[in-house]
């Protein structure tokens, strides 16, 4: 599976309006054959700072790259960005979520 973790540094005008700006590629992302999850958040630290985190089958991303939503998105975003997104992607030996071993609850 590929783990995709990227920080967007949204203009603080446009910041409490991300997700809806954000919603049709989210929305296309999610419907994507190998999209396994795709959640964002916002930073409790910087407002103007959401945190996507994507998941991928192995087959899933480079279709997920080359796709029509994901272009438009590289054309859109960059207007309401006060700079690069930052991105951390890496293939893990991991097919889903699991617990946490640290912190149970019964």
């Amino acid at each position: 599976m590929i783990l995709i973790n990227v920080k967007f540094p949204v203009k603080p005008e446009f910041a409490d309006r991300w997700p809806e700006i954000s919603r049709p590629f989210t929305e296309a992302t999610r419907t994507e054959p190998g999209n396994k999850w795709f959640e964002w958040s916002r930073s409790v630290e910087d407002p103007t700072t959401y945190v996507l985190i994507e998941a991928f089958t192995d087959e899933g991303a480079e279709p997920h790259v080359n796709s029509e939503h994901f272009r438009t998105m590289q054309q859109e975003f960059p207007q309401y960005l006060a700079a690069t997104p930052q991105i951390v992607s890496q293939q893990v030996d991991v097919e889903d979520w699991g617990p946490m071993g640290e912190v149970t609850v019964d």
